[in-house]
């Protein structure tokens, strides 16, 4: 039985003439802006593309015209290709940006897969990611006429080899330094306080997530002077998850702090800008005197176990 293994994630700009196209197909997403009235919808989110393009391209042209999400999944799906095998098809799917659902999923039906699995390239779930990608999938394999069995995982902050390749990469930063002369701060990608509440269960899996990186962390002998939690990437003038990532590090100054990017696995604008570059500016305003952004998993060895494990357990 032929299968295929499709890893989904939001997507990035290939170049910039695609940041239009990133910020308009986001923004018409009713799993981001989730008022009832499509019209609305179209509206909000026009206006908030308008406002937003030509500050997001001058992001992305410091980036080097490009986001970095497509090179890294490319270079994890060649490695995890070759870990299971060529009897299975792995490739990968972009919410917002190519490679759509569509493209994919008609090179998948010329080769007649009877299972295809999907891994959402989201640690913890949520309505704004997970389910709008599995959505997006499944709604354009129907279309598409396609007939093989759809196996699905929601979430996998809890496997173990996914959180050997954090503490990984937390190992890597702190390769020359003393873990008690570092705060750690776990920053997760935020959200509006009214998705939560609307039944969202994004908060509870973060929250679960740090706990279970404590002990890691204790475990592993890596005691740093504090770990904490707080949200970046707040837009508009609604209530989002708090503490934000900027009142954190308010609270921990004058000594070092080291930031892991929690909710993300493939490096993208929000780690390599916001967190590399925007929040560096402000911890040097703050006087830190260290200041330390991890690499996201990518396509670690330890990543490629987690996914290989994925995969199995849900065969």
């Amino acid at each position: 039985m032929k299968e295929a293994v499709i890893l989904l994630n939001m997507g990035g700009p290939n170049n910039l003439d695609e940041v239009e196209m990133f910020l308009k197909n986001m923004f018409a997403d009713k799993n981001i802006l989730t008022m009832k009235s499509s019209l609305l919808r179209k509206f909000i989110g026009g206006m908030i593309t308008f406002s937003r393009a030509e500050k997001s391209q001058d992001i992305y042209r410091k980036l080097g015209g490009k986001s970095p999400i497509v090179g890294h999944t490319k270079s994890l799906v060649k490695k995890l290709q070759q870990r299971l095998g060529n009897d299975v098809i792995v490739d990968f799917v972009m919410r917002y940006t190519p490679p759509f659902a569509s493209e994919v999923i008609k090179k998948i039906n010329k080769e007649e897969v009877e299972k295809i699995y999907l891994i959402p390239l989201y640690p913890q779930f949520s309505t704004t990611t997970t389910k709008s990608s599995l959505d997006d999938f499944e709604e354009h394999y129907h279309t598409e006429g396609g007939d093989a069995t759809l196996v699905e995982i929601k979430h996998f902050f809890e496997n173990e080899s996914y959180n050997k390749a954090i503490v990984e990469r937390i190992k890597e930063k702190m390769a020359d330094a003393q873990y008690e002369d570092f705060d750690m701060i776990f920053s997760a990608h935020g959200l509006p306080q009214k998705i939560i509440d609307a039944g969202d269960v994004y908060q509870r899996h973060i929250e679960k997530h740090v706990k279970i990186l404590k002990k890691i962390l204790t475990d592993e002998k890596m005691k740093f002077h504090e770990i904490h939690l707080a949200y970046q990437s707040k837009v508009g003038p609604m209530k989002w998850l708090q503490p934000s990532l900027g009142d954190k590090l308010k609270s921990v100054r004058n000594r070092g702090v080291i930031i892991f990017p929690l909710a993300f696995t493939i490096d993208n604008s929000e780690t390599d800008f916001e967190l590399e570059i925007e929040y560096r500016e402000i911890a040097d305003e703050l006087g830190f005197k260290e200041y330390r952004v991890c690499r996201c998993p990518n396509d670690s060895e330890h990543f490629i176990d987690a996914l290989e494990n994925i995969y199995n357990k849900m065969r």
